[in-house]
């Protein structure tokens, strides 16, 4: 009997640890601070320990994968995976195909170029800018700027360095990420001021979801919301915002 009781135990015990949810993340890891891959071949940045804190204030375990931009909402919709975290702006046009959590970071877009080439936005009309492709940055100049010749890469990391080559004039790209390249790169600067449409930039950063999983977009919500009163949010922020 007592053997029994044992094995029913450890039986529980065992259902237990394999119930915790697992949510699946996509992301697109070559935009740092956001997501990048480290030198230990792993997804890393603010988005994944952003997400783990709030998978751990869910009890849930989180995976990261790592897909071309332009098809995280495709793949989130045909269910591949839970969640889509990577920087992604919340604009009307993509509410359309998915739900996103409340913003988890204000964001803002900003054009680069090689010092001393460009002096404003008004100089890049007939000029090539590149974005990569799906992005809200992309959007912006297609529907704001036709004036300006958009050049999509697959990555912004390949944008960087035809903008390094010449063969490209300038770059639009979130303002984070811009003063991440910044720091790196003596020969770049800004090129005007911070866009903060909010049709494209100003409402921020969101989750994706899919539209009728309003259960996980609570839940994340929850979690955000926590993580933010008992400080983790402040810190995981000021990791990668403010070194």
């Amino acid at each position: 009997m007592k053997k029994l009781i044992i094995a029913a135990v450890l039986a529980g015990i065992s259902v237990s640890a394999s119930a915790a949810e697992t949510i699946r993340f996509a992301t697109e890891a070559s935009y740092p601070p956001f997501e990048f891959i480290g030198a230990d071949n792993k997804i890393q940045g603010f988005d994944v320990d952003l997400a783990n804190a709030m998978c751990k204030e869910m009890q849930a375990n989180c995976t990261f994968t790592n897909q071309a931009f332009d098809s995280l909402i495709p793949s989130l919709k045909f269910k591949r995976f839970d969640a889509v975290m990577a920087g992604m702006d919340i604009t009307p046009e993509r509410e359309k195909q998915v739900r996103f959590t409340k913003p988890y970071y204000d964001n803002s877009a900003l054009f680069i170029a090689e010092k001393g080439k460009v002096a404003n936005v008004a100089e890049l009309k007939g000029k090539r800018v590149g974005v990569q492709n799906g992005t809200t940055h992309q959007k912006f100049l297609t529907d704001k700027h036709p004036e300006i010749t958009t050049v999509p890469y697959d990555s912004y990391q390949n944008a960087i360095l035809d903008l390094k080559s010449g063969r490209v004039d300038a770059v639009f790209g979130d303002t984070a990420v811009v003063n991440e390249w910044l720091k790196q790169n003596d020969a770049l600067a800004a090129v005007g001021d911070k866009v903060t449409d909010k049709d494209y930039f100003g409402t921020g950063l969101g989750i994706a979801v899919r539209q009728q999983n309003t259960e996980l977009q609570g839940k994340f919500n929850a979690a955000l919301e926590k993580i933010k009163q008992d400080g983790t949010y402040e810190t995981i922020y000021k990791k990668w915002f403010q070194q």
